[in-house]
């Protein structure tokens, strides 16, 4: 399918590998392979599985909204550190200035109107594109967050939208990243290849035509019971986020930052337990993590976003659990578009044997 384009609105990763001794039914990616970037030579990874041999334990860092200055300057360095790539899901109206907010009308809505702010002035849209530039450069992914963020609470938002209402924002999402690209941003919109609904608010069966009229691939929207591995539905990879026990509760939430603090207190600032936050976070994390690497190797979605709730408890977490995860043997912290190039390269029966396991789930 080709790429819908609306009126434009005014206005490689250097891959580090070397080759790796392999057991059988074991994998040791090096902390210092790249991801493989088109033109670039594969991380040891990005290869067939040997017969027997368990695939590597891939870690999803995804950041929705993906417009912080303060946060891409946090996590490159810690990224670049470890050797990870991470995915910022953009919310496409940080691309427009406060100025020009009137060239966006959410399905539904007034022109002009979201549920998040706009870009701020020009000059905060340029360091944005900077700093989006800065992430491209060091091999990091581009997704959708799409535009206004609506959902529950300002609606009509994921859960009421029609297929043609998702190709709206989707239509007008391709608009500011091409307008974004006459300011200087290095983005090329064919690789922007899916995407995060806010709230995780979208019925599937009317976002995915959607996501398949534009050349788009996956999804992470929707929940699943454990850690699963992606499946294919009609036509788009779906990551799902998992629901999975975190110890500290003793019951099952949502492994994403807002959905971990509105079950620890409501989402309500109480700067005396933030560092209780961070260290229940990170232990939700780390119990994750160790469910899918001694069961399904399912490839594990850190869902957050670039945000300071409670004192930047969540996002502390997520850069500490990236700091200490990423250089561990048989893991890979990478993007959504290159775990789809490596399932790609497997034997559909291989896979098919981590699939049908059950899926993994914090004791």
């Amino acid at each position: 399918m080709t790429r819908r384009w609306g009126p434009i609105v005014t206005g490689v990763a250097l891959a580090l590998t070397f080759a790796v001794l392999v057991a059988l039914g074991t994998l040791n990616p090096s902390a210092k392979d790249a991801d493989g970037a088109d033109g670039a030579e594969a991380p040891s990874w990005m290869r067939k599985l040997e017969p027997g041999e368990k695939p590597p334990q891939f870690v999803l860092f995804s950041f929705d909204g993906a417009g912080s200055h303060d946060h891409w300057r946090r996590i490159l360095p810690i990224a670049d550190k470890v050797h990870a790539h991470v995915t910022g899901f953009l919310s496409g109206v940080y691309l427009l200035p406060d100025s020009r907010r009137g060239a966006y009308t959410g399905p539904g809505h007034q022109p002009g109107h979201a549920a998040i702010s706009f870009g701020g002035s020009e000059q905060e849209v340029d360091t944005r594109i900077a700093d989006l530039n800065d992430a491209l450069e060091r091999g990091h992914e581009i997704g959708t967050h799409y535009n206004g963020h609506f959902c529950t609470g300002n609606e009509p938002g994921g859960k009421q939208w029609t297929t043609a209402d998702w190709n709206s924002e989707l239509d007008q999402f391709f608009r500011f990243v091409q307008d974004g690209v006459t300011h200087g941003l290095q983005l090329d919109a064919n690789e922007i290849k899916g995407g995060r609904a806010p709230c995780q608010e979208a019925k599937f069966a009317r976002l995915a035509p959607a996501l398949t009229e534009h050349d788009m691939t996956y999804d992470s929207s929707l929940t699943s019971a454990g850690i699963a591995w992606p499946r294919l539905r009609d036509g788009i990879w779906e990551f799902a986020v998992p629901v999975v026990k975190v110890p500290a509760l003793g019951r099952k939430v949502v492994l994403a930052d807002y959905n971990l603090w509105y079950a620890l207190n409501g989402a309500r600032e109480d700067p005396s337990r933030d560092k209780e936050f961070t260290e229940v976070t990170l232990d939700a994390y780390r119990a994750a993590y160790q469910a899918a690497l001694n069961t399904n190797r399912a490839p594990l979605t850190i869902a957050t976003h670039f945000n300071d709730w409670s004192g930047g408890a969540f996002s502390a977490a997520t850069e500490r659990f990236m700091g200490e995860v990423c250089v561990r043997e048989h893991t890979v912290c990478t993007t959504y578009s290159q775990v789809i190039r490596w399932m790609k390269l497997q034997d559909p029966e291989v896979l098919d044997t981590f699939r049908t396991m059950p899926n993994a789930h914090v004791t």
